[in-house]
């Protein structure tokens, strides 16, 4: 009890919590939202007890459908014992009867074919000779065909008128055709009752069955029902809380939250004391000292149900002997019934016969209510354990869901820094190349411009040199030289001296050089040209490359955000399914305790009451029996005379 105190002390804890934790939220979302909350609970509250009187005139009438249902069946039950017991005693009349028959048949023929034999006098002294004899004496024939037949028997032997032997057997074959139709009309009547009761077996086995299946189906419904109910009632209980506190933040939310954290701050620390309290009682109660000395201070105690009765007359003194041992109102009742001299037996006989009914209308009360709550308390469990199953599948996807996302989260973020840092090495590159190219273009500029001028000075060199190797230069540089030579052209020269000579050895030496640097600058070119190609299609590859990955890893950011988007999505899903499911389980937990509450006491003492039940039942059968006139010491037995018919 004091471990419930403390499971019920947290308990109160965290609802407290909870309730507390969502009166913050309300005071630092403000009006609005409390003012949408009571709005929702105003227009959920009166559906959810619609839908809960729907639900609970529902379970009554599946409740009241399973008694009609099990007390229909038990009516088929009954009535197939009933017909059992009748069809069983109407056959042992038939093997009765139809060995009676047959006997007196057999009987019959044998005299009928010893008539006027020699063997006459033998056959008078056979038990089928008594059999005839009994027959005549008894069957319905007239005294005339009586007598004769006596006489007969009574000679011992034939007579020498043949016309009375014919007479005689005459008489003796009527008898023996009538025991003959009676002995068929028998057969008819007992293949006729047989296939009867076979119908009625049939019709009330096809009931009995229909009415468990019934049962177990509407059982079921009775389950889920009561699950239902109990999760509308913890929605409604909780919808209704919340609206009212709701309310009550509206009307003074300032001042109303700094009233309830100093009283939150109080009542936790006298739930604090309370449990501290509590667990200093359990360990005093728990200790070894104190379990010893509840042993010797507060034994068990045994509940006697059954005491017994004396009697006075002889009677009344069997009658009671066979209730000794029993115990109840209505068997005390019958008891002082017993005594009394003036009570007439019939009348105590039906108060018996009325206990006997009571008994068994009890007992099977007990069994229908036995195989109800079995059910329920079987298929709640099974859905108990299968929520179970449920939230804790639910807790391993939330987790591996959570664990995805920041993994996924962890990868689109990587994926983002890579492209961020490809697109700057694609700028740097395309920045190099530039510059490349611009340093490329100048030196093929510039080699191109030196070429041009050293084979200018190497042409000009070959027409003073070697004329014979010089070559005419375009027009316009021509014109470029004319114009040069006119613009600069000096004042005329004063006289010169002697003639010059050429110094072509020296010239050619010149004029290799220049053949030397124009061989230098046409490779060099040539090799900045294959550079440029190969630097080039490196950039070209490179940005084809860095484009295709582009590509690529966006693709896949896009994936990897619809895939955290999903995960995000089934997360709240899943996070909504396991309070959906947990409430579930506690509303099953809860239809459990209901049905343990109103089912253990009768599941814990089914036996005993059924033992004691049947005790009863033997004890007023042999009052009954005894009262009757029954004596259990003799076997009677009954015969049965047939008559001749007319």
């Amino acid at each position: 009890m004091l471990q419930q105190m403390q499971n019920k002390v947290a308990a109160e804890g965290k609802t407290g919590q909870e309730l507390f934790d969502k009166f913050m939220c309300y005071c630092s979302n403000g009006a609005g939202d409390l003012a949408d909350s009571i709005n929702s609970a105003d227009t959920k509250i009166p559906q959810v007890e619609a839908a809960l009187k729907e639900a609970a005139a529902q379970k009554v009438q599946f409740e009241a459908d399973v008694k009609k249902h099990q007390s229909d069946r038990a009516d088929a039950k009954a009535a197939i014992v009933t017909a059992t017991s009748l069809r069983e005693k109407q056959a042992a009349e038939y093997a009765k009867t139809a060995a009676d028959l047959n006997e007196n048949i057999a009987a019959m023929t044998k005299a009928i074919t010893s008539m006027g034999g020699a063997a006459a006098g033998a056959f008078l002294q056979t038990t089928s000779a008594t059999a005839v004899r009994r027959l005549a004496i008894d069957m319905d024939i007239s005294p005339a065909d009586r007598d004769q037949v006596m006489s007969f028997l009574a000679q011992g032997q034939s007579s020498t008128d043949t016309s009375k032997n014919g007479q005689i057997i005459g008489i003796l074959q009527q008898m023996k055709e009538t025991m003959e139709a009676d002995l068929a009309d028998a057969t008819a009547a007992e293949q006729k009752g047989i296939g009867i009761f076979d119908a009625l077996v049939a019709a009330k086995e096809k009931q009995i069955n229909a009415d468990s299946a019934a049962i177990e189906s509407k059982i079921e419904r009775v389950g889920n029902l009561g699950v239902e109910i109990e999760t509308m009632k913890g929605d409604l209980s909780d919808t209704a809380q919340s609206m009212i506190e709701d309310k009550k933040f509206l009307a003074d939310l300032d001042k109303t939250c700094k009233t309830k954290q100093a009283e939150w701050d109080e009542i936790c620390k006298i739930r604090n004391e309370e449990m501290l309290a509590l667990a200093d009682t359990i360990k005093m109660l728990n200790g070894d000292d104190a379990l010893e000395m509840f042993k010797k201070t507060l034994p068990g105690a045994g509940a006697v149900l059954l005491q017994t009765q004396v009697t006075s007359d002889e009677v009344r003194k069997e009658a009671l002997q066979a209730l000794d041992g029993q115990h109840s109102v209505k068997l005390d009742l019958i008891s002082l019934a017993i005594r009394g001299k003036k009570v007439n037996f019939d009348k105590v006989i039906k108060m018996v016969d009325d206990m006997v009914a009571l008994l068994k209308k009890e007992q099977q009360d007990d069994d229908d209510k036995k195989e109800m709550c079995e059910m329920q308390l079987d298929k709640a469990e099974d859905d108990l354990k299968i929520l179970e199953t449920t939230v804790a599948d639910l807790e391993k996807s939330i987790a591996d869901g959570k664990e995805e996302i920041v993994t996924l989260t962890d990868e689109i973020a990587a994926l983002t820094k890579g492209l961020e840092e490809l697109d700057k090495q694609v700028e740097e590159a395309m920045v190099n190349r530039k510059e490349e190219n611009e340093d490329y273009q100048s030196l093929m500029a510039n080699n191109g411009a030196a070429l041009e001028i050293i084979g200018m000075a190497k042409n000009r060199m070959n027409k003073f040199y070697n004329p014979a190797m010089y070559k005419e230069p375009a027009a316009f540089i021509q014109v470029h030289s004319h114009k040069q030579a006119e613009v600069d052209a000096p004042p005329p020269p004063p006289a010169g001296p002697a003639a010059f000579a050429k110094k072509s050895e020296e010239s050619n030496g010149v004029i290799a050089m220049m053949d030397s640097l124009i061989a230098d600058l046409e490779k060099e070119m040539q090799e900045a040209e294959l550079e440029e190609k190969d630097s080039q299609g490196d950039y070209e590859q490179f940005t084809g490359d860095a484009a295709e990955k582009r590509v690529m890893d966006s693709k896949s950011i896009t994936e990897k955000d619809g895939a955290k988007a999903d995960a995000e999505v089934n997360l709240v899903k899943e996070t909504k399914e396991r309070q959906t499911k947990m409430k579930e389980a506690l509303a099953t937990v809860n239809y459990i305790g209901s049905i343990h509450k109103d089912c253990d006491w009768l599941l814990q003492n089914y036996d005993v009451r059924k033992q004691a039940r049947t005790g009863e039942g033997d004890a007023l059968t042999k009052c009954k029996a005894v009262l009757s006139g029954a004596d259990f010491s003799l076997v009677q037995t009954s015969s049965k005379f047939l008559r001749v018919r007319k």
